[in-house]
């Protein structure tokens, strides 16, 4: 029997996750508190959100075995301090593809007609009647191959848009043949909608900046359902106001949630979301099943999706 630690924040005691964690033996518990290092006291596996895993935490956490995120990111966690630990940590690649595939056609959809302004300005007792855009004939580019990213090249395709895509991903795993591959100077200058789907790394933080954003289209939309930090704030601030881009239709941020002082806040052209590309009822009922079930493997030592494999194989190698 193993104690796990469950923060993901959809998930409940008695649901079919914790049913099914308890039906193999184990005990569950929940956040209970702000305390992170407190709750992980016991326990040998944790089903996590976007709780920050630092090298402190997972210092403190001397019987955790293993990590399994409840999505794709897993930026928050300390790979190679839980690596040095002996803890895997796993992810859940392409778990919420088709979610944040549709979610990023929404956002392209909602700046492209301006339905956000044509509803706030109803709302405020007028009749918005500003022309919008269609997307058809228009240029998406993509930062990033990954599972989303490829479910949103077809939906894209499906409204009469072409697709650029910028990535790192080696020559055969791009199989879109209907996708043109270039690199990013060339996607932001030829794009009229730039979607961010890239992980957040040292090399992706701050990738957008403003010799980045100088480079795109002034009618330009940037749409960013990935990660905040890949995206200089200040810079995209400065980018709309003085209309060198059009706007940005973001989902996540640097800081969430949004600091009441966010430059971000009350700029024309830019709207922000609550992070919920990921957030429909089949996708959390996915990664819950699918998180407990990894969560098992990892614990019997046969993680599927372990990150820092490669990392605990090179210590245990020294």
């Amino acid at each position: 029997m193993a104690r796990i630690l469950i923060t993901t924040d959809y998930l409940r005691p008695g649901d079919e996750v914790d049913d099914l964690l308890r039906s193999r033996g184990h005990e569950t518990r929940y956040r209970s508190s702000v305390d992170l290092i407190a709750d992980l006291a016991g326990v040998e596996g944790a089903l996590v959100g976007h709780d920050p895993l630092t090298a402190e935490v997972v210092a403190s956490a001397d019987r955790l075995r293993a990590v399994v995120r409840t999505g794709v990111g897993y930026d928050a966690i300390d790979v190679e301090a839980a690596a040095r630990a002996g803890i895997t940590v796993s992810n859940l690649p392409g778990i919420n593809a088709n979610a944040v595939a549709e979610y990023t056609m929404g956002l392209l959809l909602t700046s492209s007609r301006r339905l956000l302004e044509s509803a706030t300005g109803v709302a405020a007792g007028g009749w918005p009647r500003e022309d919008g855009r269609e997307l058809r004939g228009s240029t998406l580019g993509l930062i990033g191959y990954g599972a989303a990213a490829r479910a949103v090249a077809p939906l894209a395709r499906a409204f009469g848009m072409s697709v650029l895509c910028a990535t790192g991903v080696a020559e055969a795993e791009r199989t879109d043949p209907e996708v043109r591959f270039v690199e990013l100077p060339e996607l932001l200058a030829g794009a009229d909608f730039v979607s961010v789907h890239t992980a957040l790394t040292p090399r992706t933080r701050g990738m957008l900046d403003a010799a980045a954003l100088a480079l795109m289209k002034p009618g330009a939309v940037l749409v960013n359902t990935a990660r905040g930090a890949i995206v200089d704030e200040d810079a995209l601030v400065a980018a709309v106001r003085e209309g060198r881009i059009a706007g940005a239709a973001l989902d996540v941020v640097a800081e969430e949630p949004l600091p009441a002082e966010s430059p971000l806040r009350g700029v024309s052209g830019i709207v922000v979301h609550s992070h919920l590309a990921g957030q429909t009822a089949q996708a959390r009922r996915a990664a819950g099943l699918e998180g407990a079930r990894e969560l098992l493997d990892a614990l019997a030592g046969r993680p599927k999706h372990a990150v820092n494999a490669h990392l605990i194989e090179e210590r245990d190698n020294r």
